[in-house]
Formats: C-alpha cells, sequence, structure tokens
C-alpha cells in the first residue's frame, strides 16, 4: 500500500529520513480492525518522530500520522483515536503509563489503511468533512480536554490562549468562543493575531503584552517564552493548563512564590480519551463549529506540509488527503 514513513532518523534535517513509497497491508491482532484512510492531518509530533524524539532506529520504517478519518471495514464513516492503552487497562486512557500514540510503537495514519484496537474508532458526524474530521484527534482533542475538562472555567469566564497559530492554540481559541468564554489571544505575529480575532478571539495582543483585565485560565502550549507572562495575566485561584512546551520546558522565572501565595493550579494534559474524541465531534456537528484547515494537500506532497510545519509558516491544520 501506499504511504509516507520515516526511513531514517535525521534530527538536523528531518525531512531526509522522510520516505514516500509503499509498505506492507498492516497486520491486524485479535482485537484490532483497518480503517481506509480518506484524510489524515500533520502534526508537531510528526516532525519530532523524523528528529528522533519517541521513534528510535528500532522501529523504523515508521508510517508517520497520528489522525485520520475514512471507512471502518463495514462501509462506515469513522475517525481513528491515536491514544493507544495497554489491553488491560481500564479507565482514562491517558493515565496509562504504558500508552503511546498511532506512529510511535505501532504503524501510523500517512496510509492507504491503518490498524487499531476496534475500540479506537469513533463514528464520525456526517455533518463532519473526511478533511474537518481528520483534524480532531491530536490537536482539537487536546484543546478540548485542555477546556472542557481540566480548567475549571464557566461560561462567561475569561480564557488567554498563548501562541496563537500553532494547531492546539487555534482550536482552543474556536472551541472556547463557542463554548461562551471571553477569549483572549497571543502571538508575536500580527497577522496570526488578525486571524485569531477572525476564528473567534475577542482580542489579541503581542506576546508578552499587559491584558485588559485577569484570566480565569491560560491554555499554555508554548512553555518557557510565555510562562512568566501566563502566570502574571491569571487572577488569584486560576488555573494554568499545559499541553505542550514547544519553546522549551525550563522558564527562567518559574514564578513559584506568585503560584503559592495567589493559590493558582497548574494542571497538565496531554491527549484526551475516546470518550472524549466522541463528544468534541459530537460538539462540533450541533454546534457548526468547524476546524481551520490551513490548506489540503495530497498525501504524496507530505514533505511539503511537513516544511511548513518546521518554518512555522502554519495557521490551522494541513490535511493530507488520498
Amino acid at each position: 500500500m501506499f504511504a509516507v514513513y520515516a526511513g531514517q532518523i535525521v534530527p538536523d534535517n528531518p525531512l531526509d529520513g522522510l520516505v514516500v513509497g509503499e509498505r506492507p497491508d498492516p497486520q491486524v491482532p485479535d482485537g484490532w480492525t483497518t480503517v481506509t484512510v480518506k484524510a489524515a492531518s500533520i502534526n508537531h509530533h510528526d516532525v519530532w518522530s523524523l528528529r528522533g524524539v519517541g521513534l528510535g532506529e528500532k522501529s523504523l520504517p515508521m508510517i508517520l500520522g497520528c489522525d485520520a478519518a475514512g471507512y471502518d471495514e463495514d462501509g462506515n464513516e469513522v475517525l481513528v483515536h491515536a491514544v493507544i492503552s495497554d489491553p488491560s487497562w481500564r479507565g482514562d486512557e491517558t493515565l496509562d503509563p504504558r500508552r503511546s500514540l498511532l506512529s510511535e510503537r505501532h504503524q501510523g495514519t500517512f496510509a492507504e489503511k491503518v490498524a487499531v484496537p476496534t475500540r479506537n474508532v469513533v463514528p464520525k458526524p456526517a455533518g463532519l468533512s473526511f478533511a474537518e474530521a481528520a483534524c480532531l484527534p491530536t490537536a482539537w482533542l487536546t484543546a478540548y480536554r485542555m477546556l472542557f475538562t481540566q480548567s475549571g472555567l464557566k461560561q462567561g469566564d475569561t480564557v488567554l490562549v498563548q501562541g496563537a497559530g500553532g494547531g492546539v492554540a487555534t482550536a482552543a481559541i474556536t472551541l472556547a468562543r463557542a463554548a461562551g468564554f471571553r477569549v483572549y489571544a497571543t502571538s508575536r505575529d500580527e497577522d496570526k493575531r488578525a486571524k485569531a480575532i477572525e476564528i473567534g478571539a475577542h482580542e489579541a495582543f503581542e506576546s508578552g503584552a499587559r491584558l485588559p483585565s485577569k484570566v480565569d485560565a491560560v491554555m499554555e502550549t508554548v512553555g518557557a517564552a510565555t510562562w512568566s507572562h501566563s502566570v502574571r495575566s491569571m487572577r488569584p485561584g486560576g488555573t494554568i493548563v499545559i499541553s505542550g512546551a514547544t519553546s522549551g520546558d525550563a522558564p527562567s522565572h518559574a514564578e513559584l512564590t506568585r503560584i503559592f501565595f495567589q493559590q493558582m493550579r497548574v494542571h497538565g494534559s496531554t491527549m484526551g480519551t475516546r470518550d472524549e474524541l466522541h463528544a468534541l465531534a459530537q460538539f462540533m456537528d450541533v454546534t457548526g463549529t468547524r476546524p481551520l484547515i490551513d490548506r489540503e494537500i495530497a498525501m504524496d506532497q507530505a514533505a511539503d506540509g511537513l516544511q511548513s510545519i518546521i518554518d512555522g509558516s502554519v495557521f490551522g491544520k494541513i490535511v493530507l488527503t488520498l
């Protein structure tokens, strides 16, 4: 079958390890099934994999991709949940210490077919296109869990989303506005600030700027570069939900005194559960909210999409189609 995969690890020039070609059809263990892929979206995770972060030489060749939408073996339109938990695990699969994502231990979604545990197949609402649905399982699911499971936000509360333009941040802005929160966003880029307002932010500011008011929660994916601003922008008793640290995980000012004195909470968040993915898909369908797609390209042009991720010249999701 056609596939896009990591053939070798090249940390400094990740695309040098990318191969577009043929791979064997997926093996299907007991309790697993196959999904015929119609669309898959690119994540930063795919670039990290090519750099060897979370993916070792012994696992190669590895088909890339966490997200996909397509048809199950009965011809139903479905999404693929990317979190693979141990078969014996019960409860929230994001807490399983042995969990992995597709394209780490198991072959990923940038292919004509992908094998997944049967429990990881989620119905796709008819109102979502395959390209839209393929945006949901990683970035949008992460944002959904941050906002609706971890933050403690209520309708009418104010939320700050750091780093507008990234996949999770873009999703958080759109979902937060649809849910009835007041949304502030930041970006170093003027165009991205303008686009943040277009997709739902009430106001957008330069990174580090003083906000009109303190916020109830911060959605943090940038890390070191924005951490101090996140803490200083929050009201006493507020919550920072952090799901990534693209600028590094060691801020020069941890702001620990401010955090404990003002009784703030710092809540880590990773991906989401199958039930949350189902709830997210239904939320999108009922509200008419749709993912922002930067562009759709053929899967054999995956290198171009990955290069855009590396360059940071993306606002929204890049979707690969078959």
